[in-house]
């Protein structure tokens, strides 16, 4: 099997996991007093992870069908990506906070798959799997325009019905401006610096298609150039 056919069948077999793991996750949410379905969708996390199951399919089918990404493609995976493993980071401070100001944070398989699995497997296979070419800069204003429009419609539809997917979203959880922009500014911040290393790695070829790693998998030695 060429390593591209098979980079192509696990990013279709993680489209499948993630579609199970948001299917347990909300069925998991059913089972708690508070839960509801729209709000179950309002969270960026679970906005991120559906659109990284339609690029996890289309870059699958590509990588079965043809020798290269096509740079649109590349370049919206890398906006995806961001969104995921920014998420996760997010995640990870609000279980901190959580504990820190004494609110209990179950998470449940499918919180740990989504927040963290995920998108460190995105990063390895972003790192490694032949045939990604280089993603455009225009990914990183996409990266944050997005939390940007998605912050805005929370806060308005958060004051009609009473509920924030976020703590520092809510008037009621923060101390005032202060705290509500340093959390906003931070988010969106890490949301820039992580789509422009995301972007970044693509300044380099994927590590399947580098020199001294097809050298090893080969098992040969490197051929000398007039720089060795």
């Amino acid at each position: 099997m060429r390593v591209r056919t098979a980079f192509g069948l696990a990013r279709l077999l993680a489209a499948l996991v993630c579609i199970i793991a948001l299917v347990a996750r909300f069925y998991w949410g059913l089972g708690t007093a508070t839960f509801n379905a729209p709000n179950f969708f309002a969270y960026l996390t679970i906005q991120s992870n559906i659109a990284f199951v339609v690029l996890a399919i289309l870059s699958g089918v590509r990588n079965l069908s043809s020798g290269e990404d096509p740079r649109w493609l590349t370049t919206m995976r890398a906006v995806v990506l961001s969104w995921t493993v920014t998420a996760g980071i997010v995640f990870a401070i609000l279980i901190q906070q959580g504990g820190a100001r004494g609110v209990r944070v179950d998470v449940p398989w499918s919180d740990v798959f989504l927040h963290f699995v995920l998108p460190g497997v995105a990063l390895i296979d972003w790192s490694t799997a032949p045939g990604r070419g280089r993603a455009n800069w225009r990914a990183l204003p996409m990266v944050v325009a997005y939390p940007i429009l998605w912050g805005v419609v929370t806060l308005v539809r958060g004051n009609f019905v009473g509920w924030y997917p976020y703590f520092f979203l809510d008037p009621a959880q923060v101390s005032g401006v202060g705290e509500f922009s340093f959390f906003c500014g931070f988010a969106l911040v890490l949301f820039a610096s992580v789509a422009a290393g995301i972007v970044g790695i693509t300044r380099a070829p994927p590590l399947t298609q580098q020199r001294r790693f097809l050298s090893l998998v080969a098992r040969e030695p490197l051929p000398r150039t007039g720089r060795d």
